[in-house]
């Protein structure tokens, strides 16, 4: 995969049911506009970040049931099958199978988006991915740079909101008013 840009790996057309029992890829690959698009191997800041959040997430959401962040979970829902960077979803919405286990399947848009560029990926094609999203009942995403170290947060039906200060508190959904973060203590994390 050249310069870690993401890919299109296939040509003609598929049914999303087709995309769906091929075997998985690594990286991801992602269902789109029915093509199959293979998403940047993540680097070092992306990784960091993205490992980071996961775990600040359940650590203030998970105790109190509230909600629970995933990494690099599949979401299919609105004909298409995305792999956002962060998903959280609140507790309710988390589906169970037979066993009241975690499903494998999530078949719904999560609660809470949270993509990371990595270098040379298109910002395009990942605010595609976020809004989508939010056309299909996510509350919030968050679109982070580390490369200029700012965050896009996109609302339904709003304006998005560009945030550079270190300062700044990043803005989160209702159902995590308990997590605060701010600009600064995301990017800190890149100097641990």
């Amino acid at each position: 995969m050249a310069n870690n840009a993401m890919v299109t790996i296939q040509s003609q057309q598929i049914t999303l049911q087709e995309f769906l029992i091929l075997p998985e890829t690594k990286p991801a690959s992602e269902f789109i506009d029915g093509k199959i698009i293979q998403k940047p191997m993540p680097k070092g800041k992306h990784s960091i970040i993205q490992a980071e959040l996961i775990i600040a997430f359940n650590s203030i959401l998970k105790p109190t049931k509230i909600a629970r962040a995933f990494p690099e979970l599949r979401c299919t829902f609105g004909d298409c099958s995305t792999v956002p960077n962060v998903s959280v979803f609140t507790w309710e919405r988390i589906p169970h199978d037979s066993n009241g286990e975690i499903a494998d399947s999530f078949k719904a848009s999560p609660d809470w988006t949270i993509e990371i560029l990595s270098p040379n990926q298109s910002q395009t094609k990942v605010t595609k991915n976020i809004l989508h999203c939010l056309d299909n009942g996510t509350k919030l995403g968050w679109l982070i740079d580390p490369s200029e170290k700012s965050v896009l947060v996109y609302f339904p039906q709003q304006q998005p909101k560009f945030f550079e200060v270190a300062t700044d508190v990043l803005p989160t959904p209702n159902f995590a008013q308990a997590f605060e973060l701010t600009l600064g203590e995301l990017f800190g994390w890149l100097s641990k």
